[in-house]
């Protein structure tokens, strides 16, 4: 199963140097049944770019925890046994938890099929939606809708291998 696992760039760091995203267990984003159901979608593709970018408000949340933190939001792609991956039924069609799963035990970084990562370009908005979260959270339409407007930035692609360069680290 292929899920998304929330990050920072120092996150991204601290992975790359201990070789595991976390030692478990890990909050992910997955295509889940809930997720199916609210997107009413069978194109897999869609299902699975509706999980990154559920992962990618996540990264939000854990900028909005760390001040110093560049502000540039960051998605693993990972794979994982299937019977690793647990969604909580409990929360299934809660809007805030859309698509969550917990993956029971260490994610090592050697999984990882691709990360993700906002253009240095994103910063500005990604900074003003990590400002406007508590706003947004308690129903403030303005401030939810500068939330939505980090999602108008695509997250780019990159190859396991470019973590370093990610990351201002040398091999």
């Amino acid at each position: 199963m292929r899920v998304y696992v929330p990050l920072t760039l120092s996150g991204l760091a601290e992975a790359y140097k201990t070789g595991e995203l976390a030692a478990g267990p890990v909050v992910a984003y997955a295509v889940t049944p809930a997720l199916r159901e609210w997107y009413l979608s069978d194109d897999i593709e869609e299902l699975e770019y509706a999980a990154l970018n559920r992962a990618a408000l996540a990264s939000l949340r854990l900028l909005a925890g760390e001040p110093g933190a560049v502000r540039r939001r960051v998605v693993v792609a990972v794979d994982v046994p299937d019977r690793a991956a647990v969604a909580d039924p409990d929360r299934g069609l809660d809007p805030v938890a859309l698509g969550e799963v917990r993956v029971s035990g260490p994610v090592a970084l050697s999984k990882a099929a691709a990360v993700h990562v906002d253009a240095d370009d994103a910063g500005e908005d990604v900074s003003a939606a990590v400002d406007a979260l508590g706003a947004a959270d308690h129903g403030d339409d303005d401030a939810q809708f500068i939330v939505d407007g980090a999602e108008d930035h695509e997250l780019l692609w990159f190859a396991t291998q470019e973590i370093p360069n990610l990351v201002g680290l040398e091999d």
